[in-house]
């Protein structure tokens, strides 16, 4: 069974373009994701998913300085492109980090793995967790099934939902055993440029070998740092609304 990382990443987003490549004491942002995914026990390989957009050609020259895997694919469908992807590297199990999610915990993907082990499911998340801190896991079959059954070319934002809301699959919603107690306002994902502004502080105080317990424990000490991202909220859940991919279905 051939378990893998997949992290979809595109420099052409309009709330923060090349959001990426910004830099964080000279490396780009989506190397200290990377890095700490490299520190995971029970997947085969990670595979950057880009597109075959001439705005991500950057994000490429640096994957490939880096020795860093990658595939491009469709530029608006991230479903085909990973279906694509996962059909290049012979994927079974995809686990899925966004590349937004730039504290994902690298035993937080293992304990989707785990699970996957357990259950066979076909989607895997883990809940009560803040906005951007934890993976999702995709079954290839299961992806493989929504992208013949779905009507839209654009998966962008909201694609999760064809297997979490449709009824068509054995989906799994994990609690951690420890519940963290995370502020309500916590918001850990990069959107925005105050999004941006915490990530620099964060990786300033606990650098880049962390778990969430360590980024509960900073705003403890510092609950000053949740002010900066303290208004994205709205402003968010507008853009997610207005852009959220329909989950429609064609008759099989």
């Amino acid at each position: 069974m051939n378990i893998d990382v997949f992290v979809p990443v595109r420099l052409g987003s309009n709330r923060l373009p090349k959001k990426a490549m910004k830099e964080v004491n000279g490396k780009p942002i989506i190397k200290y994701l990377i890095e700490r995914l490299q520190n995971t026990n029970k997947t085969r390989r990670l595979v950057v998913c880009t597109t075959t957009s001439k705005l991500d050609d950057e994000l490429v020259e640096y994957l490939r300085k880096e020795e860093i895997e990658f595939f491009r694919g469709d530029e608006h469908d991230i479903l085909i492109r990973y279906l694509n992807a996962a059909n290049e590297f012979g994927t079974d199990f995809i686990v899925n980090v966004e590349g937004d999610d730039i504290y994902t915990d690298p035993l937080c993907v293992d304990k989707i793995v785990e699970e996957f082990e357990r259950t066979n499911a076909d989607y895997i998340d883990i809940i009560e967790m803040p906005l951007g801190l934890s993976p999702s896991g995709i079954k290839t079959d299961a992806l493989r099934k929504v992208c013949s059954m779905k009507k839209t070319n654009n998966t962008e934002t909201g694609y999760k939902r064809f297997f979490t809301t449709t009824n068509l699959f054995h989906v799994k919603h994990l609690r951690l055993e420890k519940v963290l107690n995370f502020p309500p306002n916590t918001r850990l994902t990069l959107d925005y440029q105050e999004d941006l502004d915490l990530a620099r502080e964060i990786f300033k105080n606990i650098g880049n070998n962390f778990h969430k317990e360590d980024i509960l424990s900073l705003f403890k000490g510092h609950p000053d740092l949740l002010d900066i991202t303290k208004n994205l909220e709205e402003r968010y859940s507008e853009y997610y609304n207005q852009n959220i991919s329909d989950i429609s279905t064609k008759d099989m």
